[in-house]
């Protein structure tokens, strides 16, 4: 076990290199070592398994490797007597002593036994790598992440570096929300899927892909990259599982249970939980209108107190099938059930220019929310040998309601809207993975994805009468083909990677109240993606990758729907918005240490068309106040620069911390024109420039008695926008946790914004474009979650905590069954 610990502390060394040195041509003085490792009782292969190689006469110059998922390794080392030893986790390691090694060595295939009697132990300190970079995304593995226990998966998120959640659960990427969410490769089908993200508990996540420049290999959605969640699947032979129960203030419990049971041919595996979450929130909007002159005409306070529950039930039953031994099909059935209330109260009070009291007003709007999401996937993968060469085949189907009743009472009005909407998908995709030789491999790959969605949306007065100006039914189609290509190969120390997608796009926008109001939008474009990378030591590596990329509107952008959750601060779709390009350049660079990883990169990004929200009056009024309607418009041009670092320093074995800074200047040139009430054309300049930044610390430590305790901190600094500034933004986590009942059970506490101080502020100036002096200025909060505690209690039967999954899926990734290519 001495070699053991010493071996794991070169982990984060070895796994974002090692894939790299199994392929790499060997240096002009180094020979090569292969080998496989296999279960010695079932002959399987066994992934992530380590094989160190010290050198007798210096024990400095040490080599070795982790064996990808067919057991197989390579390393390069420098002839000579090495000591070797071959290490997997719950399994008897094996050395082999003085190996004299002068020339291209095969070690053969090695048998490695099961001890579990060396269990607990090794498993306290064989936490992965908390991010593997590869040459086209960073991994980052969060399953033993306790902050996030007894949470969901926007809490995983958070935690996650250069990936951020807002109040309001809205994702995103280097400060861009335009960013792609999948799960297991695939499109989440929720119509909303910041609740969606909310409803899925944290313990179902394995790992986090964050591809910030993504390769043709992947959807050419999502403007400033695509972030990946890949659900945990038990592999463990025979029957084993995990139960998770919680329970939280503000009112939240939850429990779930994942049972797994395998044999020689079949792994079947089911999830199902049930949680009931609460939050609670609330905010403010302070304005002070003017006169045509610029005098000050009155003011309006707004207060808004919120609450939302969400009841959710999720399941999923699926089979994986090894047909033979180089051919396996998995299929899975998904449910997710939400149901919810929303209870919504603003109380405005109005004020004279003179900032005298003159009276108030209520608005309460409560509702009722619903949604259920069946879907069935199938993956096939083909290994036509053990060098890569594989075909694999992805279908999906789904179909997604979402209704939603809220009724709107107050001082002076009644509405009632109703909203109905009904999504269909289907998708298939097919990937073909051809190596060419040593150290380079050709892709090839086709994707169809076909969507229907009908929206119907109603306002009924008090009498139950509809408003017909203010209802609407929608229909969206969908349908996308694309088609890429990529090449892959190493040179020396460079690697690169080429590809080419294409793909064409038929969207059909019809709103059926008025024949009028019908778009059809028809575009097809080329993705081009370039990445090369160079080792500039076993210690160090730089790269540098171009991509194309491509933001569609969707949901509540393109719905022309008005949302009336503030009858003087409304909301509208615009369905007549075009998709944004952007080209996006990335330079990073990695340098590990003994202790230490540093990992820091530049981007700059050009988009054309982007969506921008812009506010203008409306001509209407309530009690004096005119009423604002926000809309997002396709704005012109927007160039972002910046550069991120992650630093990941481990001073002692009980104590890890992870630190992620993010700094970037935006560009936007645009304007907007609108009619003002008295026939005026009002045009806005929209032109801004804004810096800025955010950091993130994150602490874990091991506290006597074996307790666990995580401290986390995030800032995020004051910004400018085209019609005012949003303002900064600090908040921090904790937790506590300690296993128990011999490792098979573990108990968290956490707390979520310790300080309460996670809430969104901003200014917005409103001018007059002629006269030149403000029309409107508001002062905003809004903390769409409060302060949370949560305790948790998580029991593994047949499974120890952190056990190596062996036999791991053969397409973790699902839907994106390309090679890999790490860097």
């Amino acid at each position: 076990m001495k070699n053991f610990k010493f071996t794991v502390a070169l982990l984060f060394l070895f796994l974002g290199l090692s894939n790299f040195a199994q392929q790499r041509p060997p240096a002009f003085n180094k020979v090569k070592v292969t080998g496989k490792i296999v279960d010695k009782k079932s002959n399987q292969p066994l992934e992530d398994a380590i094989i160190t190689l010290k050198n007798q006469k210096n024990p400095k110059a040490i080599s070795g490797g982790i064996t990808n998922n067919k057991g197989e390794y390579e390393a390069d080392v420098i002839p000579g007597v090495y000591d070797i030893t071959i290490e997997f986790i719950s399994f008897k390691s094996i050395s082999i002593k003085a190996k004299n090694i002068t020339e291209k060595t095969s070690l053969g295939t090695i048998g490695l036994e099961e001890d579990a009697s060396q269990l607990n132990e090794v498993v306290v300190r064989a936490e992965k790598s908390s991010v593997e970079i590869k040459l086209d995304k960073k991994v980052y593995n969060v399953g033993q992440d306790m902050m996030v226990r007894g949470g969901t998966v926007s809490d995983v998120l958070d935690n996650v570096p250069s990936v951020s959640v807002d109040t309001e659960g809205n994702v995103s990427l280097r400060g861009s929300d335009n960013v792609r969410i999948l799960i297991d490769g695939r499109p989440s089908y929720a119509v909303n899927i910041a609740e969606a993200l909310r409803q899925l508990p944290a313990d179902a996540i394995d790992k986090v892909e964050v591809i910030t420049n993504p390769s043709a290999r992947y959807d050419a959605e999502g403007g400033s990259g695509i972030i990946n969640i890949i659900l945990k699947k038990g592999k463990n032979q025979g029957f084993n599982g995990t139960l998770i129960a919680s329970t939280g203030i503000p009112e939240t419990y939850g429990l779930t249970a994942s049972v797994n049971y395998k044999t020689e041919k079949l792994n079947y595996f089911t999830t199902a939980g049930y949680n009931h979450r609460t939050n609670e929130g609330g905010g403010k909007t302070n304005s002070q209108y003017f006169n045509y002159d610029g005098s000050a005409k009155n003011f309006l306070n707004e207060t808004r107190d919120t609450e939302r529950t969400r009841d959710g039930f999720s399941g999923r039953a699926g089979v994986e099938w090894t047909i033979a031994p180089n051919t396996y099909w998995t299929n899975a059935i998904n449910y997710e059930k939400n149901t919810g209330e929303d209870n919504d109260l603003i109380n405005y009070n109005n004020y004279d220019a003179s900032h005298v009291f003159t009276g108030s007003t209520y608005r309460l709007n409560t509702g009722d929310t619903g949604s259920e999401n069946t879907s069935f996937t199938s993956n096939l993968i083909k290994n036509f040998n053990d060098k890569g060469h594989k075909l694999t085949v992805d279908a999906s189907v789904s179909r997604n309601t979402d209704d939603s009743q809220s009724v709107i009472t107050g001082s002076n009005n009644y509405n009632n809207t109703l909203n109905n909407q009904v999504q269909k998908q289907a998708q298939i995709q097919t990937d073909y993975v051809l190596p060419l030789g040593e150290g380079s491999q050709f892709e090839a790959g086709y994707k169809g994805s076909f969507g229907d969605l009908n929206n119907e949306y109603y306002v009924l007065n008090d009498q139950g009468v509809r408003i017909d100006n203010l209802s609407n039914t929608l229909e969206y189609k969908e349908n996308i083909n694309a088609l890429y290509t990529q090449y892959g190969f190493k040179k020396n120390k460079f690697s690169y990677l080429f590809g080419l997608r294409w793909e064409d796009t038929n969207i059909h926008v019809n709103l059926l109240e008025d024949p009028k109001d019908f778009n059809t939008k028809k575009y097809n474009n080329l993705f081009p993606s370039a990445f090369i990378s160079y080792e500039i030591s076993d210690q160090s590596n730089l790269t540098t990758s171009y991509s194309k990329r491509l933001t569609r509107p969707r949901g509540r952008f393109m719905n022309p729907a008005v949302n009336y959750s503030s009858n003087v601060n409304i909301f509208q779709g615009n369905p007549d918005l075009d998709p944004s390009l952007t080209d996006k350049f990335d330079v990073g660079y990695i340098k590990r240490w003994d202790k230490v990883t540093f990992n820091t990169s530049a981007y700059f990004e050009n988009t054309k068309d982007v969506f921008s929200f812009v506010r203008s009056p409306t001509g209407d009024e309530v009690n004096g106040i005119p009423v604002i309607k926000s809309q997002p418009i396709n704005l012109g041009k927007e160039q972002k620069f910046g550069f991120e670092f992650t630093l990941n320093y481990n001073p002692f074995k009980i104590w890890r911390i992870n630190s992620n800074f993010n700094f970037y200047n935006v560009k936007t040139t645009g304007e907007h024109s609108y009619t003002d009430t008295t026939g005026k054309l009002v045009v806005q300049d929209l032109n801004n420039q804004a810096n800025n930044w955010s950091a993130r610390v994150n602490s874990k430590l091991t506290l006597p008695y074996k307790i666990d305790w995580q401290l986390s901190a995030t800032y995020n600094g004051a910004q400018k926008t085209a019609q005012g500034r949003s303002l900064d933004q600090f908040s921090m986590n904790t937790a506590f946790s300690k296993d128990v009942m011999k490792d098979k059970g573990t108990i968290a506490f956490n707390i979520s914004d310790i300080f309460n101080t996670r809430i969104m502020r901003s200014y917005t100036y409103f001018t007059d474009e002629v006269a030149h002096h403000p029309t409107q200025t508001s002062y905003g909060e809004m903390q769409f979650r409060k302060r949370q505690f949560n305790l948790s209690f998580t029991y593994r039967f047949n499974k120890a905590k952190g056990e190596k999954e062996k036999n791991q899926p053969k397409n973790e990734g699902g839907g994106d069954g390309g090679g890999d290519f790490p860097g």
